[in-house]
């Protein structure tokens, strides 16, 4: 790792330089794949990232933080479930599609992928307004 908080890729010495990673990165891949997994009502965020959203700019890497450490990479993920779906199932999943997708895109493996379920999502079906009838 370098002292500027990013991952140095060192794999094959191709003559053509260094490539750096930087944690962002690595939020968004696991934001994106982590909300891909069936089951997952929406990523926690916070006011800002609520605000950032509603003018139109749409942040994949809400409800990831990423840790570097000597030990490796340590991703948690904080979600919100669909009600009546298995937990333990859906959060298989998302380690699963992080892991999968951290390593299909960057050629890193994780360390440990921490699944937090911070709440339940209830569908609940918007009643339509209704409209008077001008005679």
């Amino acid at each position: 790792m370098s002292e500027y908080n990013v991952l140095e890729m060192n794999q094959g010495n191709n003559g053509h330089g260094k490539v750096e990673i930087a944690p962002e990165v690595i939020e968004v891949i696991a934001g994106i794949a982590a909300s891909e997994v069936e089951g997952v009502a929406q990523m926690r965020g916070n006011f800002a990232t609520g605000v950032v959203e509603r003018l139109g700019k749409k942040n994949h890497g809400k409800g990831v933080k990423v840790e570097l450490s000597e030990e490796g990479i340590t991703v948690d993920v904080y979600c919100l479930m669909k009600f009546g779906v298995s937990i333990p199932t859906v959060a298989g999943k998302i380690q699963d599609n992080i892991r999968q997708a951290l390593l299909n895109m960057t050629a890193l493996e994780a360390e440990a992928v921490n699944i937090h379920v911070v709440g339940i999502s209830f569908e609940t079906q918007k009643q339509e307004p209704e409209v008077e009838e001008e005679i």
